[in-house]
């Protein structure tokens, strides 16, 4: 699997040359072998690419982000097709039936819910942690009575302090955490394009103006990754040395199906067990991951 995740933050010309992503700058010039690229984040907005390049990166679904210039996660190359059967797989995601969905649902929320608590756990907020276990038995297919949201309340204030609103733009925990959250997105949405499914059509996220609907689903329990390390890192400034500090997270191990993963494979892993889990109704077929 491939695992490098690379950041180009400087002016950069940006090239294909004999598998290799070729990185010129006034300095110096690099190269990286595409078979080890994950995903490419274009932080600068002084870098240019040639179109060969983007072919290349496409072709071997190697996910590209593009930042503005605040170097911020604006946008994301997506290719048309993920796969040589994309329209049998079309079929197959429109004839998930609502059962499974809500199933799926209630399995994702109740995994996200159980890492929220763990990271309650490790901040040392352990009578909390244990409201937050009491909603787990509550959780309906579908998350029907919202759980979800009461123990984002719980956790949130607990994490972050009575005063925190995730509406905060100029808040810097609340930067930490957008940022982080698009990245991880981004890294669904890639293994969801790669399996030749349509990242637009989700199971309960359903904005027609979210062209992620199915990463935002899925995503959902990998976000108290990000939670954890922006409580734990405490910044009073998030600039570019903090953003590659998140990105790194994608290089830090999870354990997933009996063994030691980094979060980039996991991620690959959790995806398409949970596209498992709706072909052939059977939530239990989604994988359970945990943090090392």
């Amino acid at each position: 699997m491939s695992w490098r995740v690379v950041v180009i933050s400087s002016r950069s010309k940006l090239d294909y040359q004999l598998e290799h992503l070729v990185v010129r700058s006034d300095e110096d010039e690099k190269r990286i072998y595409l078979g080890d690229i994950s995903v490419l984040i274009c932080e600068s907005t002084a870098i240019s690419l040639t179109a060969y390049l983007l072919s290349q990166l496409t072709e071997r679904k190697i996910k590209i982000i593009f930042c503005d210039a605040k170097h911020n996660p604006q946008s994301e190359l997506v290719p048309y097709y993920g796969g040589h059967d994309t329209s049998g797989r079309l079929r197959i995601q429109l004839s998930w039936s609502d059962d499974i969905k809500a199933q799926v649902w209630q399995r994702i929320i109740a995994s996200k819910i159980n890492h929220q608590a763990h990271v309650l756990d490790r901040t040392h907020h352990k009578d909390k942690a244990k409201s937050l276990r009491a909603y787990l038995t509550q959780i309906e297919p579908g998350d029907t009575t919202n759980r979800e949201g009461h123990a984002a309340k719980v956790y949130f204030n607990t994490l972050f302090g009575d005063n925190f609103a995730r509406a905060n733009d100029e808040d810097v925990t609340n930067a930490v955490l957008n940022y982080g959250y698009s990245v991880l997105l981004a890294c669904f949405n890639r293994e969801i394009v790669a399996a030749g499914y349509f990242t637009q059509l989700g199971i309960w996220h359903d904005n027609s103006e979210n062209p992620f609907n199915l990463g935002s689903d899925l995503m959902e329990s990998f976000r108290p990754i990000i939670d954890a390390f922006a409580y734990e890192q405490k910044w009073t400034v998030f600039g570019p040395e903090q953003k590659h500090a998140v990105v790194n997270l994608l290089n830090s191990k999870v354990y997933i199906n009996n063994s030691e993963q980094y979060l980039n494979n996991a991620i690959d892993i959790y995806v398409h067990s949970v596209l498992r889990a709706l072909e052939q109704e059977n939530p239990e077929l989604i994988s359970n991951w945990y943090e090392l």
